[in-house]
């Protein structure tokens, strides 16, 4: 089992910068798919960004240049740095793991590719 636990959720300004954590706890995590989604009100979960064991890092569209996911194995923690929040940022962020290796990348967009989650962490970005 993997135990993920969000931080760093708050109220922002539209312009600000805003870095969410995530802590890994159980087995052993530099093996697995890492991934960011969020769910704003009314709406689907959806993908945000994607890291892998081997450091590949996919983005949503929406947030590519402006979003940055990281990893620090050693330390068991998962980044998000996001930058130029804007108000359709607004949403609950969820952290996600997963310990399968897909052949097919599409599966790090997908909900179902992650067998862990976090409980979320709200951001909301004022206008």
């Amino acid at each position: 089992q993997v135990q993920l636990v969000e931080s760093g959720g708050g109220l922002v300004q539209a312009g600000d910068s805003l870095t969410l954590s995530c802590a890994a706890s159980g087995r052993t995590f530099t093996s697995y798919l890492m991934g960011w989604f969020r769910q704003a009100p009314g709406k689907e979960r959806e993908f945000v960004a994607a890291i892998t064991f081997g450091g590949s890092t996919p983005y949503a569209d929406s947030v590519k240049g402006r979003f940055t996911i990281s990893r620090v194995d050693a330390k068991t923690m998962l980044y998000l740095q996001r930058n130029k929040l804007k108000p359709e940022d607004t949403a609950v962020y969820y952290c996600a793991a997963a310990a399968t290796h897909y052949s097919d990348s599409s599966w790090y967009g997908r909900t179902g590719g992650y067998e862990y989650w976090g409980q979320g962490t709200q951001v909301t970005v004022s206008s």
